[in-house]
Protein backbone atom coordinates (compact mmCIF):
# COMPACT_ATOMS: atom_id res chain seq x y z
CA UNK A 1 0.00 0.00 0.00
CA UNK A 2 3.03 2.31 0.86
CA UNK A 3 3.89 2.21 -2.86
CA UNK A 4 0.55 3.60 -4.20
CA UNK A 5 0.48 6.40 -1.68
CA UNK A 6 4.33 7.04 -3.12
CA UNK A 7 3.17 7.12 -6.47
CA UNK A 8 0.30 9.16 -5.66
CA UNK A 9 3.05 11.79 -3.84
CA UNK A 10 4.86 11.99 -6.77
CA UNK A 11 2.00 11.78 -9.18
CA UNK A 12 0.78 14.86 -7.74
CA UNK A 13 4.05 16.81 -6.43
CA UNK A 14 2.11 16.50 -3.56
CA UNK A 15 3.49 15.27 0.28
CA UNK A 16 0.11 16.25 1.57
CA UNK A 17 -3.10 15.25 3.34
CA UNK A 18 -6.01 16.54 4.09
CA UNK A 19 -7.02 15.66 7.75
CA UNK A 20 -11.27 15.45 7.54
CA UNK A 21 -12.14 16.12 11.28
CA UNK A 22 -15.36 17.83 11.10
CA UNK A 23 -16.74 19.58 14.18
CA UNK A 24 -20.37 21.45 14.12
CA UNK A 25 -18.25 24.87 14.45
CA UNK A 26 -16.45 23.96 11.41
CA UNK A 27 -20.05 23.68 9.09
CA UNK A 28 -20.98 25.98 7.42
CA UNK A 29 -24.89 27.52 8.86
CA UNK A 30 -26.52 26.91 5.48
CA UNK A 31 -25.69 23.18 5.41
CA UNK A 32 -27.10 22.53 8.59
CA UNK A 33 -29.82 24.21 8.63
CA UNK A 34 -30.89 22.42 5.82
CA UNK A 35 -29.97 19.03 7.46
CA UNK A 36 -31.49 19.97 10.91
CA UNK A 37 -35.23 20.88 8.64
CA UNK A 38 -34.45 17.18 6.73
CA UNK A 39 -33.59 15.17 9.81
CA UNK A 40 -34.76 17.14 13.02
CA UNK A 41 -32.17 18.14 15.87
CA UNK A 42 -31.15 14.52 15.51
CA UNK A 43 -27.76 12.71 14.96
CA UNK A 44 -28.44 12.08 11.32
CA UNK A 45 -28.50 15.41 10.91
CA UNK A 46 -25.30 16.23 12.37
CA UNK A 47 -23.78 13.25 10.55
CA UNK A 48 -25.36 14.18 7.15
CA UNK A 49 -23.95 17.79 7.54
CA UNK A 50 -20.68 16.38 8.29
CA UNK A 51 -20.35 14.29 5.06
CA UNK A 52 -22.10 17.05 2.85
CA UNK A 53 -19.15 19.28 4.42
CA UNK A 54 -16.59 16.17 3.32
CA UNK A 55 -17.90 16.17 -0.06
CA UNK A 56 -17.48 19.42 -1.17
CA UNK A 57 -14.02 19.17 0.30
CA UNK A 58 -12.73 16.75 -1.63
CA UNK A 59 -14.33 17.96 -4.82
CA UNK A 60 -12.27 20.66 -4.39
CA UNK A 61 -8.89 19.17 -3.75
CA UNK A 62 -8.94 16.03 -5.21
CA UNK A 63 -7.04 16.83 -7.95
CA UNK A 64 -4.50 18.83 -5.83
CA UNK A 65 -3.21 16.01 -3.06
CA UNK A 66 -2.87 12.42 -2.62
CA UNK A 67 -4.74 11.17 0.66
CA UNK A 68 -7.26 12.09 3.45
CA UNK A 69 -7.49 11.28 6.54
CA UNK A 70 -10.96 11.29 8.32
CA UNK A 71 -10.30 11.12 12.22
CA UNK A 72 -13.33 8.57 13.61
CA UNK A 73 -13.62 10.29 16.93
CA UNK A 74 -15.19 13.11 14.99
CA UNK A 75 -17.48 10.49 13.38
CA UNK A 76 -17.82 7.86 16.55
CA UNK A 77 -19.36 10.96 18.96
CA UNK A 78 -22.80 11.11 16.97
CA UNK A 79 -23.34 7.38 17.08
CA UNK A 80 -23.74 4.69 14.73
CA UNK A 81 -25.22 7.96 12.07
CA UNK A 82 -21.81 9.42 12.51
CA UNK A 83 -20.00 5.87 11.84
CA UNK A 84 -22.35 5.78 8.56
CA UNK A 85 -21.16 9.17 7.68
CA UNK A 86 -17.15 8.12 8.36
CA UNK A 87 -17.82 4.72 5.79
CA UNK A 88 -19.94 7.25 3.60
CA UNK A 89 -16.45 9.57 3.99
CA UNK A 90 -14.10 6.67 3.00
CA UNK A 91 -15.96 5.51 -0.08
CA UNK A 92 -16.39 8.84 -1.86
CA UNK A 93 -12.65 9.32 -0.92
CA UNK A 94 -12.12 6.24 -2.98
CA UNK A 95 -14.47 7.23 -5.96
CA UNK A 96 -12.35 10.15 -5.91
CA UNK A 97 -9.09 8.31 -6.61
CA UNK A 98 -8.13 9.25 -2.98
CA UNK A 99 -5.68 6.87 -0.57
CA UNK A 100 -8.19 7.33 2.97
CA UNK A 101 -6.07 7.13 6.55
CA UNK A 102 -7.88 6.37 8.93
CA UNK A 103 -6.61 8.51 11.97
CA UNK A 104 -8.03 5.85 14.57
CA UNK A 105 -4.95 5.24 17.03
CA UNK A 106 -6.24 1.48 18.10
CA UNK A 107 -4.00 -0.37 20.16
CA UNK A 108 -4.93 -3.52 21.77
CA UNK A 109 -3.29 -7.18 22.63
CA UNK A 110 -4.71 -10.23 20.66
CA UNK A 111 -7.60 -11.24 19.50
CA UNK A 112 -8.86 -7.76 20.20
CA UNK A 113 -5.92 -5.82 18.13
CA UNK A 114 -6.77 -8.14 15.10
CA UNK A 115 -10.24 -7.28 15.54
CA UNK A 116 -9.99 -3.74 14.88
CA UNK A 117 -7.40 -4.24 12.16
CA UNK A 118 -9.63 -6.37 10.80
CA UNK A 119 -12.60 -3.75 10.62
CA UNK A 120 -10.77 -0.56 9.56
CA UNK A 121 -8.44 -2.43 7.36
CA UNK A 122 -9.23 -6.09 6.69
CA UNK A 123 -12.15 -8.62 5.73
CA UNK A 124 -14.40 -10.24 7.04
CA UNK A 125 -16.24 -14.05 5.85
CA UNK A 126 -20.44 -13.83 6.09
CA UNK A 127 -22.69 -16.02 5.60
CA UNK A 128 -24.05 -19.95 6.24
CA UNK A 129 -22.53 -21.59 2.72
CA UNK A 130 -21.25 -19.68 0.17
CA UNK A 131 -18.78 -16.98 2.09
CA UNK A 132 -19.06 -13.56 1.09
CA UNK A 133 -15.78 -11.46 1.93
CA UNK A 134 -16.76 -8.04 2.93
CA UNK A 135 -14.59 -4.66 3.36
CA UNK A 136 -16.45 -3.13 6.93
CA UNK A 137 -14.60 0.15 6.86
CA UNK A 138 -11.79 -0.52 4.30
CA UNK A 139 -9.12 2.65 5.08
CA UNK A 140 -6.12 2.04 3.36
CA UNK A 141 -3.85 2.73 6.20
CA UNK A 142 -4.43 3.49 10.07
CA UNK A 143 -2.94 4.85 12.61
CA UNK A 144 -1.69 2.66 15.47
CA UNK A 145 -0.94 3.37 19.01
CA UNK A 146 1.77 1.23 20.05
CA UNK A 147 1.59 1.53 23.48
CA UNK A 148 1.30 -2.27 24.87
CA UNK A 149 4.20 -3.32 22.31
CA UNK A 150 4.51 -6.15 19.65
CA UNK A 151 1.28 -8.18 21.02
CA UNK A 152 -0.60 -4.29 19.68
CA UNK A 153 1.03 -4.21 16.75
CA UNK A 154 1.69 -7.25 14.86
CA UNK A 155 -1.89 -8.09 14.03
CA UNK A 156 -2.44 -5.01 12.19
CA UNK A 157 0.80 -6.01 10.18
CA UNK A 158 -0.53 -9.57 9.64
CA UNK A 159 -3.59 -7.73 8.65
CA UNK A 160 -1.08 -5.29 6.19
CA UNK A 161 0.43 -8.24 4.46
CA UNK A 162 -2.79 -9.87 4.07
CA UNK A 163 -4.65 -7.14 2.26
CA UNK A 164 -2.04 -5.14 1.08
CA UNK A 165 -2.62 -2.23 3.46
CA UNK A 166 -0.68 -0.08 5.84
CA UNK A 167 -0.07 1.75 9.09
CA UNK A 168 1.41 4.55 11.03
CA UNK A 169 2.79 3.89 14.40
CA UNK A 170 2.62 6.91 16.75
CA UNK A 171 6.66 7.29 17.75
CA UNK A 172 6.68 11.15 18.52
CA UNK A 173 2.97 12.75 18.70
CA UNK A 174 2.23 17.04 18.12
CA UNK A 175 0.51 17.50 21.04
CA UNK A 176 2.26 19.17 23.88
CA UNK A 177 2.09 16.86 26.56
CA UNK A 178 3.77 14.36 24.50
CA UNK A 179 6.99 14.31 26.35
CA UNK A 180 5.25 13.44 29.83
CA UNK A 181 6.09 10.14 28.25
CA UNK A 182 7.38 9.88 25.54
CA UNK A 183 10.34 11.83 26.20
CA UNK A 184 11.31 10.10 29.19
CA UNK A 185 15.01 8.44 28.98
CA UNK A 186 15.58 4.79 29.89
CA UNK A 187 19.52 3.57 29.73
CA UNK A 188 20.10 7.14 28.65
CA UNK A 189 17.94 7.54 25.22
CA UNK A 190 14.42 8.79 24.96
CA UNK A 191 11.50 6.78 25.12
CA UNK A 192 10.23 7.94 21.77
CA UNK A 193 13.96 6.48 19.71
CA UNK A 194 13.30 2.87 21.54
CA UNK A 195 10.13 3.09 19.85
CA UNK A 196 11.17 4.06 16.49
CA UNK A 197 13.65 1.03 17.20
CA UNK A 198 10.47 -1.39 16.96
CA UNK A 199 9.00 0.61 13.95
CA UNK A 200 11.96 0.16 11.95
CA UNK A 201 11.96 -3.71 12.94
CA UNK A 202 8.77 -4.33 12.32
CA UNK A 203 8.94 -2.53 8.94
CA UNK A 204 11.39 -4.82 7.38
CA UNK A 205 8.92 -7.76 7.55
CA UNK A 206 6.33 -6.07 5.57
CA UNK A 207 8.23 -3.93 2.63
CA UNK A 208 6.86 -2.37 -0.60
CA UNK A 209 9.14 -0.96 -2.61
CA UNK A 210 11.63 1.34 -1.08
CA UNK A 211 9.67 1.80 1.90
CA UNK A 212 7.21 -0.09 4.62
CA UNK A 213 3.71 -0.63 5.16
CA UNK A 214 4.81 0.12 8.92
CA UNK A 215 5.12 3.93 8.95
CA UNK A 216 5.36 6.34 12.03
CA UNK A 217 3.80 9.53 13.39
CA UNK A 218 6.15 12.66 13.93
CA UNK A 219 5.08 15.73 14.37
CA UNK A 220 5.88 18.69 13.21
CA UNK A 221 6.17 20.76 16.36
CA UNK A 222 9.49 19.00 16.78
CA UNK A 223 12.02 19.22 13.62
CA UNK A 224 14.94 18.17 15.50
CA UNK A 225 13.61 15.38 16.71
CA UNK A 226 11.84 14.30 13.51
CA UNK A 227 15.31 14.61 11.50
CA UNK A 228 17.16 12.25 14.20
CA UNK A 229 14.06 10.01 13.78
CA UNK A 230 13.93 10.11 9.74
CA UNK A 231 17.79 8.67 9.99
CA UNK A 232 16.47 5.99 12.74
CA UNK A 233 13.54 5.30 10.25
CA UNK A 234 15.33 4.97 7.25
CA UNK A 235 12.09 2.43 5.52
CA UNK A 236 9.29 4.17 7.28
CA UNK A 237 7.12 6.97 6.03
CA UNK A 238 6.54 9.52 8.27
CA UNK A 239 3.34 10.77 8.62
CA UNK A 240 3.44 14.46 9.86
CA UNK A 241 0.60 16.30 11.71
CA UNK A 242 0.87 19.68 13.60
CA UNK A 243 1.32 21.56 10.48
CA UNK A 244 -0.80 24.99 10.58
CA UNK A 245 -2.83 25.54 13.10
CA UNK A 246 -0.68 23.45 15.79
CA UNK A 247 2.38 25.59 14.71
CA UNK A 248 4.36 23.68 12.19
CA UNK A 249 5.54 25.63 8.76
CA UNK A 250 7.37 24.58 5.81
CA UNK A 251 10.45 25.37 7.48
CA UNK A 252 9.98 23.08 10.09
CA UNK A 253 9.63 19.73 7.75
CA UNK A 254 12.68 19.66 5.54
CA UNK A 255 14.46 17.16 8.29
CA UNK A 256 11.52 14.86 8.25
CA UNK A 257 12.14 14.03 4.26
CA UNK A 258 14.74 11.96 2.40
CA UNK A 259 17.07 14.26 -0.27
CA UNK A 260 15.00 13.18 -3.32
CA UNK A 261 11.47 15.12 -1.39
CA UNK A 262 9.89 11.85 -0.37
CA UNK A 263 9.73 10.01 2.81
CA UNK A 264 6.99 12.21 4.38
CA UNK A 265 3.19 13.07 4.00
CA UNK A 266 2.33 16.16 6.00
CA UNK A 267 -1.40 16.79 7.71
CA UNK A 268 -3.09 20.14 7.79
CA UNK A 269 -6.61 19.45 9.17
CA UNK A 270 -8.73 22.54 10.66
CA UNK A 271 -6.42 24.80 8.58
CA UNK A 272 -7.61 23.47 5.18
CA UNK A 273 -11.12 22.35 5.85
CA UNK A 274 -11.89 25.37 8.37
CA UNK A 275 -10.34 28.05 6.03
CA UNK A 276 -13.37 30.12 5.10
CA UNK A 277 -13.12 30.82 8.91
CA UNK A 278 -9.63 32.06 8.61
CA UNK A 279 -9.46 36.06 7.78
CA UNK A 280 -6.78 34.95 5.23
CA UNK A 281 -9.80 33.22 3.14
CA UNK A 282 -12.32 35.14 4.86
CA UNK A 283 -13.39 36.79 1.10
CA UNK A 284 -14.82 33.01 0.01
CA UNK A 285 -17.46 33.34 2.76
CA UNK A 286 -19.17 30.07 3.83
CA UNK A 287 -20.89 29.42 0.57
CA UNK A 288 -17.46 28.83 -1.02
CA UNK A 289 -15.95 27.01 1.71
CA UNK A 290 -15.15 24.38 -0.57
CA UNK A 291 -13.00 26.96 -2.51
CA UNK A 292 -11.25 28.55 0.62
CA UNK A 293 -9.96 24.95 1.37
CA UNK A 294 -8.45 24.28 -2.05
CA UNK A 295 -6.89 27.64 -1.75
CA UNK A 296 -5.22 27.01 1.71
CA UNK A 297 -4.31 23.45 0.19
CA UNK A 298 -2.14 25.64 -2.91
CA UNK A 299 -0.67 27.61 0.23
CA UNK A 300 0.36 24.78 1.50
CA UNK A 301 1.87 23.23 -1.11
CA UNK A 302 3.64 26.41 -2.19
CA UNK A 303 5.09 26.83 1.88
CA UNK A 304 6.28 23.07 1.51
CA UNK A 305 7.80 22.75 -2.04
CA UNK A 306 9.98 25.81 -1.04
CA UNK A 307 11.06 24.27 1.60
CA UNK A 308 12.21 20.69 1.45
Amino acid sequence: MISKLVEEIKKKDAPVVVGLDPQLKFIPGYILDKKYEEFGDTLEAVAEAFYEFNVGIMDAVADLVPAVKPQVAMYEQYGIPGLIAFKKTVDYAHKKGLVVIGDIKRGDIGSTSESYAIGHIGSVSVGSSDKKVIFPFEEDIVTVNPYLGSDGVKPFIDVCNKEDKGIFVLVKTSNPSSGEFQDQKIDGRPLYELVADKVNEWGLTSMDGDYSNVGAVVGATYPEMGAELRRLMPKAYILVPGYGAQGGSGKDLKGFFNSDGLGAIVNSSRGIIAAYQNEKYASFGEKAFADASRAAVEDMLKDIRENI
